[in-house]
């Protein structure tokens, strides 16, 4: 609605204030953090006393592929070195394996479904669910094979020290053990092996296969929260030297680097891979051919490769006839990381064409946010394991289809599960923070980097999570079925959305939206330096983002982090203003073009009628000058009382008066409760459109209400609150006044449904048969 606006006001925000302290949502959130200290200081860095442990295995391990009950069998020499200030009477060990136990926690206290949808393995499971599994024959002993007493709770395990262990002091110890290998088709886990009924074989994929030490710190003390499935891991940074044995036929993929590659590998192997690290493109080091000819012969012998890992926080492997072998050398700051995929023929031709290039891409875009790649290799495993991630090691689930076709969404699962598993070299195998607490600290990082490798992959990637809109959705569930970002991991409702998508969603805002890019990649990747090869904690991260920008986030922190609640900004109300020219010419023919714009109220219509003669027209004596008198015509008067007023004012006041500027107050109502900036778009008559960016802080004194006035020089037609949908809102149809249409729920369900029916088969299926 357009009014009169006489020439003093007061531009810029329009304060409203009603604003209760204790509620207000830019309120600091100091009370949350722990208190700095001379560990994790103020600024979020590793203060100047931080520790952290030291842990270093010495690994022998021997796989029999025997089936159908293939076990493992080891034996580790740990050497735990106390560098905290306490001392310690006893250590704490993961056994996670003890997780397949009949008995163990996640076996008991999982929640069923209903049995209305069952799978084969699900159904399999439950009838013939007689894995026996766990760790066996535990034998714990000191460096002089005395007996250690020790207590085993779940999946976890006390081991007591025969004497304090004090400051700078070590202890070392064995570890004796035998497993059977879970078949991960059937009994599921985070490891195990696949077996291929077509030839005979398997291929295993050994995760959380050796007891380890859990993390003694200066924030838990020891981490020892016990295994059930979903939080992952806490561990301690250390050096490996490894030893796995397998039959003679197998290729290994591990941890590390191979230290025996002579004893293990052909001088042809040997030779290619030398060649693949300047190479510009994947080298096949094991052919398809090769591998099928194995398939069939199964050698009877026995082959041990030695690798060694140094300063990594865990250690995995994988193991098989089947494997075809490719590699890439990548320049990674000037150093050379060999880009490995390791993946039975069922994965070809998909993984031949875009396992390795993922991984190396990674290690490429990761090294550029975050830090320099420190470790030789990087490997990407194909196996029954949709995604797992270990340090310079991951495993990846997706395949063809078995006449070799595949979808695009098969094609570009790989490449982000592989992205994906690779980046967790960096979250959390080197920026190491503690999975079984926080998942987001890692899976929401590492989201949101992948996110950044993809569109550095294709500019057009179909990304799944990073985008806001991605995560309308599940902002907009139902309050009962979500939980803050900060939820332990066990404790967590829709998990892929608050570990992974919300989090990663909410950097990528900070970074295009809040912070911009400068700001928010140098905070980020002061983060990632700082806490390079250490235990960060969310105290560490919220602190340096803040302290390596001079942007107070803490309302940011609050919102996307510790709470709930959804964007959702409305335009309540525009009101459109001019300047009063005090010129009557103006002026009083505005007026009377606004009069004149008043439509004929409907008694006035009947009245035309019904009202045919009034009292006025008998009786004319009753006019007088104002029946004649007309307020819209300029008078002589007028014009002198304008000059005179006019002639006033200074030459610049009289240039404001002129000008012909449109002022629209603009209200907007927090209808969701999540403080996030206004966005506007502003589309003008003559079709041009401007953005005007506003900072959250405009609702520091009213979380739920707040007015804007901006001038103009051009009338608006209309105004659009995030027009490119980067604040995640989760209603666009009260964006936009006047009102804008949107297409409705139910059109965006059919057209998806119709596209669904139409593609039976995927589109290289459909080319194949000549329907494309």
């Amino acid at each position: 609605m357009k009014k009169i606006l006489f020439i003093a006001f007061t531009s810029g925000v329009v304060s409203l204030f009603s604003q209760n302290y204790n509620t207000n949502k830019f309120h600091q959130i100091d009370e949350l953090l722990p208190t700095p200290n001379t560990y994790r200081n103020a600024a979020g860095g590793p203060g100047h006393e931080y520790w952290q442990q030291q842990v270093d295995y010495e690994i022998n391990v021997k796989l029999d592929e025997t089936w159908p009950n293939p076990t493992l069998t080891g034996s580790e020499k740990i050497t735990y070195i106390n560098n905290s200030p306490d001392i310690l009477t006893y250590l704490w060990v993961q056994l996670d394996q003890n997780i397949f136990l009949k008995n163990s926690l996640a076996a008991t206290t999982g929640s069923d479904d209903k049995p209305a949808n069952m799978s084969f393995e699900e159904l399999g499971k439950m009838i013939d669910g007689k894995f026996d599994g766990g760790y066996k024959n535990l034998k714990v002993k000191d460096s002089k094979g005395k007996d250690l007493k020790c207590v085993v709770q779940g999946t976890m395990m006390r081991v007591d020290l025969p004497a304090p262990l004090r400051s700078k002091q070590s202890f070392v110890f064995s570890i004796d053990w035998f497993n059977y290998i879970n078949n991960a088709r059937i009994f599921g886990g985070r490891g195990g092996f696949e077996h291929f009924e077509a030839d005979g074989n398997d291929v295993f994929e050994l995760a959380q296969w050796f007891p380890r030490l859990c993390v003694y710190d200066d924030v838990e003390g020891w981490q020892n929260k016990e295994y059930v499935g979903r939080g992952e891991f806490a561990l301690e940074f250390g050096n490996y030297k490894v030893n796995i044995t397998v039959p003679a036929d197998h290729i290994v993929a591990s941890t590390g680097e191979l230290k025996n590659a002579s004893a293990v590998l052909t001088a042809e192997q040997q030779t290619k891979l030398t060649a693949a690290r300047t190479s510009k493109a994947p080298v096949i080091i094991v052919s398809q051919d090769e591998a099928v000819k194995k398939e069939a012969t199964k050698s009877k012998e026995m082959k041990t490769w030695t690798f060694e890992g140094r300063n990594v926080r865990d250690f995995a492997w994988a193991s098989s006839r089947k494997f075809i072998w490719d590699a890439l050398g990548v320049n990674s700051g000037g150093k050379t990381v060999m880009a490995m995929s390791y993946y039975p023929k069922e994965g070809n031709p998909l993984w031949e064409k875009y396992s390795t290039h993922a991984v190396a891409q990674t290690i490429l875009t990761y090294s550029k946010y975050t830090i320099q790649y420190p470790y030789p290799v990087a490997i990407s495993v194909n196996g029954p394991i949709g995604g797992m991630e270990y340090p310079m090691i991951c495993f990846n689930g997706p395949r063809p289809e078995a006449d070799g076709t595949y979808s695009e969404g098969t094609k570009t699962g790989l490449i982000s599960v592989v992205i994906h598993e690779v980046g967790h070299n960096f979250f959390p195998m080197i920026i190491n923070s503690d999975e079984r607490q926080w998942t987001w600290m890692d899976e929401g990082f590492n989201t949101f980097v992948q996110y950044l490798t993809e569109k550095e992959w294709d500019k057009d990637y179909p990304s799944r999570r990073g985008e806001p809109r991605y995560i309308v959705s599940y902002m907009s569930s139902d309050k009962s079925t979500l939980c803050p970002i900060m939820t332990n991991s066990e404790s967590i409702l829709q998990f892929g959305n608050n570990a992974y998508g919300k989090p990663a969603t909410a950097l990528n805002i900070l970074r295009e939206t809040v912070m911009g890019r400068e700001l928010f990649d140098f905070a980020f990747k002061s983060y990632c330096e700082r806490w390079a090869f250490k235990h960060p904690r969310p105290a560490d991260f919220f602190r340096t983002m803040e302290d390596a920008s001079a942007v107070d986030l803490d309302w940011y922190w609050r919102g996307w982090f510790y709470g709930v609640e959804a964007c959702d900004i409305s335009i309540s109300n525009v009101e459109w203003y001019k300047i009063d020219s005090k010129n009557p010419n103006t002026e009083k023919n505005f007026l009377k073009e606004k009069e004149k714009s008043i439509p004929e109220s409907v008694s006035q219509t009947k009245n035309k009628t019904s009202i045919p003669v009034t009292r006025i027209m008998d009786f004319p004596e009753l006019k007088d000058f104002y029946n004649s008198y007309d307020p819209y015509n300029v008078t002589d008067y007028d014009k002198k009382q304008f000059d005179q007023y006019f002639n006033s004012l200074s030459k610049d006041d009289q240039a404001l008066l002129k000008s012909d500027k449109n002022f629209y107050w603009i209200e907007f109502d927090n209808v969701g409760g999540l403080i996030m900036p206004l966005i506007i778009e502003i589309e003008y008559t003559d079709g041009t459109k401007e953005v005007k960016r506003i900072a959250a802080e405009i609702w520091r004194y009213n979380n739920k209400k707040v007015a804007k006035l901006i001038m103009t020089d051009k009338e608006v037609k209309q105004f659009v609150l995030d027009p490119f949908q980067e604040t995640a809102d989760i209603d666009l149809e009260n964006n936009a006044y006047p009102k804008k249409e949107v297409p409705s729920k139910f059109q965006l369900f059919k057209e998806k449904h119709m596209r669904h029916n139409q593609q039976e088969k995927n589109p290289m299926q459909l080319q194949k048969e000549g329907r494309l």
